[in-house]
């Protein structure tokens, strides 16, 4: 009961709208906060033992870092359909987004084996290296997975339940939960197509875009876009403009993190930049690379491409690289980039009049993709 009345007083004090995006940024932190102790003590009364182990490592992974994109987005959305006034509920849907995000990232860092998470140890490495430490019986690498898939899916309940406590705070709760409803079934359709190209070798540009569509496209700024709108009661035409913005920038989000997750510096961000080569994971960088290559006649790339080439060295892995970078992949990915970020931004313009949201929109789509800021709305 302690959480349910904390969180009933938290839903009963205005929380003036921010200024920027990047002050809904900044004050999605104390609401997460909130939320976060909220949980935690009622993670308490239920089981001490599961709220040291579970909650606790929730809590921390949370606030250990992370962009805040998706709040942001979600601000963008709101205003640009006419939001204004008290921000309570945009910013605990942002709050609720953060939390869908941890789930997503403690269960792909299970499925893809990755174990470097926001520059620390992965949840079920953190886990593992617990069991070891306790001197606990059985299989190590077993109880680690099961916590971790367990902790991703209480963070997904927390966040399930602060979504619905702020649709029933609001007028327009419907439209909230029915984006909500499909953000999350577009979430676990992207995570299987993900592992069904894997297990199958799929090696496709569509069933790539597919995949970045549904895996990251829509949850990272298409549906929080149209989730901030919701609350501002946005018309179909705003909603619509909104929904194409969302869905260029996510692409260009996904292609930078393919290109991050091939070439990247783990020092900068925060994972490892060989786990989609060491499992051929088909991103639209391998994709392309394979295209390009076939259309080209470069065999040597085609096969260290291939699927069943998995990269088992640091050799391997560098000859992949190379492959890809020798394709034109890069490159054309690069490109690609560029002219999502700026399809994004002149999608954005047709639902917001206002130059200053719409630098701010710019602003995000430049720190999401790595492209650089069209200001104007146009490429410079």
């Amino acid at each position: 009961m302690l959480g349910l009345r904390s969180t009933t007083a938290e839903q009963a004090k205005p929380v003036e709208a921010p200024l920027t995006a990047i002050d809904a940024t900044t004050s999605v932190e104390t609401v997460l906060a909130q939320v976060l102790d909220a949980r935690r003590r009622q993670a308490q009364d239920i089981d001490p033992v599961s709220a040291q182990d579970v909650a606790d490592r929730i809590t921390s992974f949370v606030q250990r870092g992370g962009k805040r994109l998706r709040t942001a987005f979600a601000w963008c959305g709101w205003r640009a359909a006419g939001g204004c006034g008290d921000a309570t509920a945009v910013l605990r849907t942002g709050a609720a987004l953060e939390l869908v995000q941890a789930c997503a990232l403690i269960h792909d860092d299970v499925m893809d084996g990755s174990p470097i998470r926001r520059g620390a140890a992965a949840m079920h490495v953190d886990f593992e290296q617990m069991h070891l430490t306790d001197r606990m019986r059985g299989s190590p690498e077993s109880f680690a997975t099961a916590a971790a898939v367990l902790a991703g899916d209480m963070a997904l309940v927390w966040a399930d339940d602060l979504l619905t406590e702020t649709a029933l705070s609001t007028a327009h709760g419907v439209r909230l939960y029915g984006e909500w409803r499909d953000m999350r079934a577009e979430m676990v359709a992207g995570q299987y197509r993900d592992i069904h190209a894997e297990a199958t070798g799929a090696s496709g540009l569509d069933e790539a875009v597919v995949i970045a569509i549904l895996k990251s496209a829509l949850y990272t700024v298409e549906r929080p876009l149209a989730l901030g709108a919701s609350l501002a009661a946005a018309d179909d035409q705003t909603l619509d403009a909104l929904r194409a913005a969302g869905r260029c920038a996510g692409l260009a989000f996904q292609l930078r993190d393919d290109l991050n997750g091939t070439f990247g510096d783990p020092a900068l961000t925060g994972k490892p930049a060989d786990d989609d080569l060491r499992t051929r994971k088909l991103t639209y960088l391998l994709a392309v690379a394979l295209t390009l290559a076939d259309t080209t006649g470069d065999t040597e790339a085609a096969e260290v491409l291939a699927p069943g080439a998995l990269a088992t060295s640091h050799e391997s892995l560098a000859r992949m690289r190379d492959a890809i970078e020798r394709t034109g992949a890069r490159a054309a990915a690069e490109a690609e980039i560029s002219e999502l970020a700026a399809m994004s931004l002149r999608y954005f313009a047709r639902a917001s009049s206002d130059p200053a949201l719409r630098g701010e929109f710019a602003a995000l789509v430049e720190r999401a993709s790595g492209a650089m800021a069209f200001r104007t709305g146009r490429p410079r």
